[in-house]
């Protein structure tokens, strides 16, 4: 039997998939196989590091550093999340990402990002070992996490890349083709939440003007997402999957500040895994 993990982005919300992943290795649940979409990229790679609470901690600390995230880093260098601290200062200096560990376990991790040209999504297997912040891996991850309209698209080979979450939020189907017979999914948005469309089309438009077809991708994501949410909840109903979700909107902003804010969307994680942790293992092991 296969385990499979999928982790929605989600920005802050990310905060979340913190609380639950802590909780899971807290208790020894273990998974083959793993996908991280944006901030269940970026924050979800700790559970293959198995660094408990890693994720909280930094972003408590430096939510307020105007080298992790601001908009004089935006109007300066056209990222939000500043790149060289980020990627490079925070995990391999301050915080520093067990990537030993991380290269060592044998669970697969993938993140996913959406090509440019194309507007498709694209899966990579994080198995590259390089301990350097410009390492292929780190550049998946990055391009994985980088929010349209405030993110450099991220060159990788002859292509360029942006979030994940534009074209596959919930890679529910992802992990089914990796053979995986057990796959626990971790949202984070409450099971009656309907995405939008895009209120920022006219911008975006503007500023991917070249690449029409990761327009067309965006102009449907909330189609797209709408459908996956409806999928998840179809394999929940068969068996097929267990999904842990935050039970009301988590009201957290993209680039929260209050370290406080970060906490209290933690623990809400941390509590919905408790709460639902032997249902979880009984999923996993039937």
């Amino acid at each position: 039997m296969k385990k499979g993990l999928v982790m929605e982005g989600g920005a802050m919300r990310g905060m979340f998939t913190c609380g639950v992943i802590d909780v899971l290795m807290e208790n020894n649940i273990d998974f083959d196989s793993a996908v991280g979409v944006s901030a269940g990229a970026t924050f979800g790679l700790n559970i293959k590091s198995k660094q408990i609470g890693r994720g909280i901690r930094y972003n408590k600390k430096y939510c307020n550093d105007k080298r992790y995230a601001s908009f004089s880093s935006l109007i300066k260098t056209g990222d939000i999340y500043n790149v060289p601290f980020c990627y490079g200062t925070l995990p391999y200096e301050l915080d520093k990402w067990d990537y030993d560990t991380f290269y060592k376990n044998p669970m697969d991790f993938y993140c996913v990002a959406t090509e440019l040209s194309t507007g498709n999504a694209v899966y990579h297997k994080c198995d590259n070992y390089d301990g350097t912040p410009d390492g292929i891996d780190i550049r998946w991850i990055r391009a994985s996490a980088s929010m349209p309209a405030v993110s450099k698209p991220v060159p990788i080979g002859d292509d360029l890349y942006l979030d994940g979450g534009m074209s596959d939020s919930i890679p529910l189907r992802f992990m089914e083709k990796q053979g995986c017979d057990k796959i626990l999914v971790i949202e984070t948005q409450p099971a009656d939440y309907i995405k939008k469309p895009q209120k920022y089309m006219k911008i975006i438009r503007w500023i991917l003007r070249k690449y029409p077809r990761m327009i067309d991708t965006m102009e449907n994501r909330h189609n797209m997402y709408n459908a996956q949410k409806s999928y998840v909840k179809k394999q929940v109903a068969n068996g097929k999957a267990f999904v842990i979700r935050p039970d009301a909107p988590l009201n957290i902003g993209a680039t929260e500040k209050n370290p406080d804010e970060l906490q209290r969307v933690y623990d809400i994680g941390r509590r919905i895994a408790t709460e639902n942790l032997e249902k979880i293992r009984a999923y996993l092991t039937a």
